[in-house]
């Protein structure tokens, strides 16, 4: 009879066991926040699709002086962080715009006031849900449940813990905190292994470069990755990890973590624990000088350092094309004309200790600095001239990439002027002197065929 009882009662906990376990299944599911055909977001309702712990979403966030974006953004922290952005460079949408789930072909669709609708993904197949995943990416499913589309594979300024960039794929920063559309820097994983950060619409060479992990010819399946402890790496087709970008593993209890390339050119690795503060920290970064990123400045200026905050000058007798924007271009603040025009005196001004891109017309060799001036005073080709270590270099403007180095480098600055030492274009002739004439053109294709080892 005793038996009969314990019989009884256990097949009695299995069967609540069970019915509790099958609620729980239904409960987590609910909580993974499937979303149904036909659902939609407006901005000032109901904005965002959220993850189950409500730490990241999916939808509407504010972006200008009242329009609005659609992405993914971190929404479980006071400190509003986005990560994902759908249609980057189309203009910030009004408040009576609305993000469709549709219900017969199973498109997300951006709808606008003006009757325009834009799809928000690119997909071949009918979706059938889609889900805001607790590890920020956005996913939309077919009928038996596999993945047609994912925001972690469409990257734009930013990876997250799991995600990773393939080969041939690119991050490109935004233009500023507030703007996400496209800006001015790209890192890049490369096919040949390497990951390299360049500037926009650049090629991708070494003179480009300003960042290299030197990880090139280890393959054509190289990706980077973020662990959920910080790690962030390399890895090969056969999952070797090629290199260690960050130094070690970081504390992850209570602990975020993303990658970004941020918008001063330089990526770095952020922290943000939940009960330390409501502010990002930096936890490693891809140089410590944040001035490497070629292009900050504008053409014909320079960055430098001020107390760790970078800032931009224009070239002697130069002047910024918009006041308002110091990163802007910079153009001559006197209006250029002949050099042998009759009364046009020009004098060199000195600018020391900057490096430039190197696309010089003319080189002279074994001379000096005074020779140098003289000789680029006298040519009405050369506005510009590069001297260091007995070697001349006349170039051309504008001038690109210049950052205030350390090194003996002396820019010699073609400016307006009433110095009696100015010539009437004569070139003197230089004795034991060599002048070697080269086409930029050359040497940009010469470079670009090279493989260089980063």
């Amino acid at each position: 009879m005793q038996m009969q009882r314990d019989h009884f009662l256990l097949m009695y906990y299995f069967i609540i066991f069970f019915v509790t376990s099958i609620s729980s299944l239904a409960t987590a599911q609910q909580r993974h926040y499937n979303i149904s055909r036909g659902s939609s977001l407006t901005p000032t309702k109901t904005s965002s699709w959220p993850s189950s712990s409500g730490l990241y979403a999916f939808g509407f966030y504010q972006r200008g002086n009242g329009g609005y974006a659609v992405g993914v953004f971190l929404a479980g922290i006071p400190e509003k962080t986005v990560v994902w952005t759908a249609l980057r460079d189309n203009p910030p949408v009004s408040a009576n715009a609305t993000l469709l789930f549709t219900v017969a072909e199973g498109r997300l669709v951006l709808q606008t006031a003006q009757g325009q609708d834009t799809n928000i993904t690119d997909i071949a197949q009918t979706a059938s849900y889609a889900s805001m995943l607790d590890t920020g990416n956005f996913v939309l499913y077919n009928y038996d449940g596999d993945i047609l589309w994912q925001s972690f594979k469409y990257p734009t300024d930013t990876l997250l813990p799991t995600q990773t960039l393939s080969a041939g794929m690119e991050l490109f920063s935004s233009v500023s905190e507030t703007d996400q559309s496209t800006g001015f820097f790209r890192l890049k994983m490369q096919s040949d292994g390497n990951l390299v950060q360049y500037p926009k619409n650049t090629p991708d060479t070494a003179p480009y470069s300003y960042f290299s992990s030197f990880t090139d010819r280890t393959g054509d399946k190289v990706t980077l990755n973020l662990d959920v402890d910080g790690s962030l790496y390399l890895l090969n087709a056969n999952s070797f990890k090629l290199k260690n970008l960050t130094s070690g593993v970081y504390k992850t209890r209570g602990t975020i973590f993303m990658m970004r390339i941020d918008s001063d050119g330089l990526f770095r690795l952020y922290s943000h624990r939940a009960d330390n503060s409501n502010r990002w920290s930096v936890v490693w970064n891809s140089t410590d000088d944040r001035c490497d990123p070629k292009g900050l400045c504008g053409l014909n200026s320079f960055c430098f350092l001020n107390d760790l905050v970078t800032g931009c000058r224009c070239l002697p007798g130069f002047a910024l094309v918009n006041q308002d924007n110091r990163n802007s271009d910079c153009e001559r603040n006197f209006t250029s004309g002949s050099c042998k025009s009759k009364g046009k005196k020009y004098t060199l001004e000195e600018l020391n200790n900057t490096s430039w891109e190197e696309v010089s017309y003319s080189v002279l060799s074994q001379t000096s600095k005074e020779d140098c001036s003289q000789s680029c005073l006298v040519d009405c080709n050369c506005e510009a001239a590069l001297f260091k270590e007995g070697v001349c270099r006349k170039q051309r403007l504008p001038f690109r990439y210049g950052k205030r180095t350390r090194d003996s480098n002396i820019a010699l600055i073609k400016v307006e002027g009433t110095s009696e030492s100015s010539n009437d274009g004569i070139l003197p002739t230089l004795e034991g002197k060599k002048e070697i004439s080269t086409n930029i053109f050359f040497i940009i294709s010469c470079l670009s065929s090279v493989n260089f080892p980063f």
